[in-house]
């Protein structure tokens, strides 16, 4: 067992589940209920979806991987990536942002960035 690995699958999976759960409530769904015109919301509506997949394939992928004697070293490095792209993201749209303690407001980051770097630890 690779315990880095295991650590970033666990922090992945709860990450899949507070946007699902939390991020549906306070997110999407006040989006979708707001002005915007159908095919920008039906756009956005398949984007959440897009990215529900992926924090939950990539959180399965990890916790498999956690179990297996000689983990894919190249799968583990782009789920990393993908996750640190991810943080730079939201630091960048968060910083920018007039808004008071605006790292607090966004902080999502904060589960992103440890299972980027959970992962990259499990293949040093």
């Amino acid at each position: 067992m690779n315990g880095w690995l295991l650590t970033a699958g666990g922090l992945a999976t709860a990450t899949a589940v507070i946007h699902i759960g939390a991020g549906g409530r306070s997110v999407v769904h006040p989006l979708l209920a707001g002005p915007l015109a159908a095919e920008p919301r039906s756009t956005l509506h398949a984007v959440w979806h897009l990215v529900t997949a992926d924090l939950l394939l990539s959180a399965f992928a990890l916790l498999a991987m956690a179990w297996t004697r000689a983990p894919s070293t190249a799968l583990v490095l782009f789920i990393a990536a993908q996750y640190l792209a991810y943080t730079l993201a939201f630091l960048a749209v968060t910083l920018t942002a007039s808004w008071p303690r605006p790292l607090l407001r966004l902080p999502q980051w904060t589960l992103l960035l440890p299972v980027s770097v959970c992962s990259f630890i499990s293949t040093v």
